[in-house]
């Protein structure tokens, strides 16, 4: 009798690389998978990303009139039907214009005022902070000296003032608070700078002869880039919070271009009869600050090692 245990037969080398193959095309694709850190990320720009299509595309379907008065339809709540037939969502103010479409207008002016100011005060006060921090000496010296100065005035006070010299419009409102914003993108650029520059990689690179420019383009600049980013949320949010605050103030922009703040002030006297008024663009404006902060808080977590555990 034949004790020989029975093996399993073993495909030669010739037809083993045919079915590994076949294998592999009838195997399902891994899906890429997203790491832990930036799942928050991704929930909280659904918001953010809802609010651009709202300023961006909202305008163009809802027309706004800032001329039109109909005195009939002052202060009607919201849900009412208007004398055109159409319903007034989020009632009507003082002198018969739609809030929702004063709303939705306001929250482009919003939007562009929040990113224009910190483009122009990233880019500057990155720039400044970058050859303050490179190259020090009297170049840092002037620079923080300035920031110091400034920074010696309550920002709010500073934007008031200024905005009360150059007037209401968004383009002063742009100037004024990119003045007051510069100094924060200064001084966190020159504090990652001086940190970089005297790591290996910097050194490496002067060390073979490398130009001041590619260093600062090639090596530097990238290290600063993510803290931009997550001090860049921050901002929009403290941005549009002080648009607001000069609009309230009659400092900021102008009645054809309605902001938030601009629309929480007309409402201010109507708070017994019409507290939609001022209720709508109030809300508006704290969700979009609260989903702006969130997702920087998230961002900034994805960005640091520190802070956020990698899956």
């Amino acid at each position: 009798m034949n004790t020989t245990p029975h093996l399993p037969a073993v495909p030669s080398p010739a037809r083993a690389l045919p079915l590994a193959a076949e294998a592999s095309r009838t195997r399902p694709a891994r899906k890429p998978r997203i790491s832990r850190a930036w799942r928050p990320v991704l929930r909280w720009t659904v918001p953010l990303v809802l609010y651009a299509l709202v300023a961006l595309i909202g305008p163009l379907v809802i027309a706004y009139d800032p001329i039109t008065v109909q005195i009939g339809q002052r202060l009607k709540p919201p849900g009412t039907t208007v004398e055109s037939g159409g319903v007034a969502w989020l009632g009507t103010d003082q002198v018969g214009r739609d809030l929702f479409a004063q709303v939705i207008r306001g929250a482009r002016v919003s939007l562009l005022i929040g990113l224009a100011t910190v483009g122009v005060a990233g880019l500057i006060g990155t720039l400044l902070g970058v050859l303050a921090g490179y190259f020090g000496k009297w170049v840092d010296t002037l620079v923080m000296r300035v920031a110091d100065v400034q920074l010696a005035f309550p920002s709010i006070l500073l934007a008031i003032l200024i905005a009360a010299v150059l007037g209401p419009s968004i383009a002063n409102v742009i100037i004024t608070l990119a003045f007051t914003r510069w100094v924060i993108f200064a001084r966190v650029a020159r504090a990652t700078t001086l940190t970089v520059k005297e790591r290996e990689f910097v050194t490496a690179a002067r060390t073979i002869g490398a130009d001041t420019g590619r260093i600062l383009w090639k090596h530097v600049v990238p290290s600063v880039v993510a803290p931009f980013l997550v001090l860049a949320t921050v901002e929009i949010g403290l941005v549009i919070i002080a648009e607001a605050s000069l609009s309230f103030l009659g400092l900021g922009t102008s009645t054809g271009e309605p902001s938030w703040g601009l629309i929480i002030a007309n409402g201010r006297d109507y708070l017994s009869t019409g507290w939609w008024i001022a209720t709508a663009p109030g809300v508006a404006l704290s969700l979009v600050i609260l989903a702006i902060g969130s997702f920087g808080d998230r961002l900034r977590d994805a960005l640091d090692p520190r802070l956020s555990r990698r899956a």
